[in-house]
């Protein structure tokens, strides 16, 4: 499939939020496979271009914006009736008729604000006019503002602004605007749909999270786990998988557990991985519910301490079953990114630290000040960790902090987004 992406951009500046919505678009296609066409102002300077837009499997097309070497000026006709310039009808017709030769093989359009803004209306006219020789062609419009009521009174081509086009599907960034929306195109509700704007977070990581994220996906699952820490005995790690393989099957949640880990001189790092491992496994997780980022060649001494704090701001729960800590940093780290902290209440430190952050505590094997103790678990430690894992479940959804952070991550993700809610569009009927 092939989607063109009709902007009339005179430039890419990121501070313009169309411009965001667009980058957010070409990777959703670029992400599914599909081949994007970028249909831009004649006069839009391509070695501006940055980011997604840098991606060679973009095609760029550039819309005419001269007419016998003069520039076509754009205005601003927000009005219902009047007098357009004496040229326009001869402009409209000069990027008609470019618009279907850069829009001949593509099976769909999709527009922004080009029906709504009044300085578009030059090239509302021209779409409508190519439409008429390529009546095959699905069009998305767009209307990234609030919609304008529509007038009592209006005149051609004025009324372009509240008149509906042929195989097009109209859409608004919320469903509460799909009322007014309808109002102002004259069409039904049924021809209207709500896309959200996306919110692309891997967009503001570094490459070495990029690089991972890459690898895992952090953004579908329900419960995201980030474990930093030496790969030792005395960090637990297999309590932290057996914790998440509880709650995976004691709620039916997915669960992605990411140790960032860097080798121990007390354990062999492939022996260790495997206790875990089969903890984790042995709990109800699958071995790709766990990932050691020292796996990944380059970090097979440990991640970096930034790409750490960026994968909290991922994640949702921390859990630390820790036998021994003086201070336990990593638990302020993960607080301050919007985790829920699980901590192990017989080591002191732990116990100190939860008390202030309103930590939820569980209770394994700890090191106090002069004794160690050992926990037994009735009827077992596999019920132990069910009912609390579904505490804990409990109280994060009850959490409104967790509870935006994860429709944050999951729900507002351009991947959602694009199999939700806009792909259907490209790929059904039109109403």
């Amino acid at each position: 499939m092939k989607v063109a992406l009709l902007t009339m951009f005179n430039g890419l500046d990121s501070t313009y939020s169309i411009v965001n919505v667009v980058a957010e678009q070409l990777r959703m296609m670029l992400d599914d496979g599909v081949k994007p066409v970028m249909l831009v102002s004649e006069s839009c300077p391509l070695d501006s271009r940055y980011g997604i837009f840098l991606d060679e499997r973009i095609e760029w097309r550039k819309v005419a914006n001269f007419v016998d070497g003069k520039q076509i000026h754009w205005r601003d006709y927000t009005q219902a009736k009047g007098e357009v310039h004496d040229t326009f009808f001869e402009e409209a017709d000069v990027v008609a008729n470019d618009l279907v030769e850069k829009l001949a093989d593509v099976d769909a359009c999709i527009m922004h604000d080009i029906h709504y803004q009044g300085w578009h209306l030059l090239h509302n006219v021209a779409v409508r006019k190519a439409q008429e020789r390529l009546p095959s062609l699905k069009f998305i419009a767009f209307t990234h503002s609030a919609p304008v009521q529509r007038p009592l009174e209006m005149e051609w081509p004025f009324s372009a602004r509240f008149t509906p086009m042929p195989n097009t599907t109209y859409v608004y960034p919320t469903a509460s605007g799909m009322a007014a929306l309808a109002k102002q195109y004259h069409v039904s509700e049924g021809a209207c749909a709500a896309v959200n704007n996306s919110l692309d977070l891997q967009s503001f990581l570094s490459e070495p999270t990029v690089e991972l994220v890459n690898a895992v996906d952090l953004f579908s699952p329900d419960i995201v786990i980030v474990y930093p820490g030496r790969l030792t005995p005395g960090k637990k790690f297999e309590k932290v998988a057996a914790l998440g393989g509880a709650i995976k099957q004691g709620t039916e949640k997915t669960v992605q557990i990411i140790f960032c880990d860097f080798p121990s001189a007390d354990i062999k790092s492939d022996a260790y991985k495997s206790i875990v491992r089969q903890a984790g496994v042995s709990f109800g997780l699958v071995e790709e519910d766990m990932f050691f980022t020292s796996d990944m060649p380059r970090f097979k001494n440990g991640f970096p301490r930034q790409a750490v704090m960026e994968l909290f701001s991922l994640s949702n729960l921390f859990i630390c079953p820790s036998f021994s800590e003086s201070f336990g940093l990593t638990v302020l780290e993960a607080a301050s990114k919007g985790n829920f902290l699980v901590l192990n209440e017989r080591v002191p430190a732990l116990e100190e630290m939860g008390k202030n952050l309103h930590a939820y505590f569980m209770r394994w094997d700890a090191r106090n000040f002069g004794f160690e103790s050992f926990e037994e678990y009735h009827p077992s430690e596999r019920a132990y960790l069910i009912e609390h894992g579904n505490i804990i479940l409990n109280k994060m959804r009850e959490n409104p902090v967790i509870h935006a952070k994860n429709l944050a991550r999951q729900r507002y993700h351009p991947k959602w987004v694009w199999q939700h809610q806009l792909k259907p569009l490209l790929t059904q009927p039109s109403k």
